[in-house]
């Protein structure tokens, strides 16, 4: 019976939606080729928060296995994802966080980093869509229990966290180019 529950849980619209964002946020991030900071910016403030939306979606599920599903980002996987975003942010990579526990504790701000946390989310949904792509119901059920955990304990608030650093980036300097625009243009005007 707990098989058949397992089966209508990992192969339903929701786990499918997380599944299908979930994908193309690992494809985007695997991607070699490395994009402008705005256009790479303007995609992760899409994918973000239609992943967060899909997660909290994601039907509650029991574990069926002892073991732990295999996890598959090794090190260099995460140290990877996690250069290629620092090197994209730039000097924008860091930003101050005030959602951290080592705040309660400090006097002064506690920086975080953009490229830490999205590497961060990507482990856990890289691991997660790994084991979706063996087809296992079992495991798939369990690695969809682990994600959804993680999603709640951890890296749910990484995504809400490094989306204000972003949204900062992207409107800011599109705020920049459009003042240099607008006294561009008043030059004109008394020209």
């Amino acid at each position: 019976m707990l098989n058949k529950e397992s089966d209508n849980i990992v192969y339903s619209s929701t786990v499918i939606d997380f599944v299908t964002v979930a994908v193309e946020f690992c494809a985007f991030l695997e991607n070699g080729e490395i994009a402008s900071r705005e256009k790479w910016i303007d995609k992760m403030l899409k994918l973000l928060p239609l992943m967060y939306i899909k997660a909290s979606l994601l039907p509650q599920t029991v574990e069926i296995n002892d073991e732990s599903p295999e996890t598959f980002v090794k090190e260099e996987d995460y140290t990877r994802v996690s250069a290629t975003v620092s090197s994209i942010m730039g000097e924008e990579d860091v930003y101050l966080d005030v959602f951290v526990e080592d705040m309660k504790y400090s006097e002064r701000p506690v920086s975080a980093f953009v490229s830490e946390n999205i590497a961060d989310i990507y482990q856990d949904v890289r691991n997660f869509v790994s084991v979706y792509q063996y087809g296992l119901t079992d495991q798939m059920n369990d690695a969809l229990l682990i994600c959804q955990q993680n999603f709640q304990a951890y890296w749910g608030q990484k995504l809400i966290n490094v989306l204000r650093p972003l949204h900062s980036v992207l409107y800011h300097s599109e705020e920049k180019d459009n003042l240099l625009e607008t006294d561009l243009n008043e030059e004109d005007l008394w020209d």
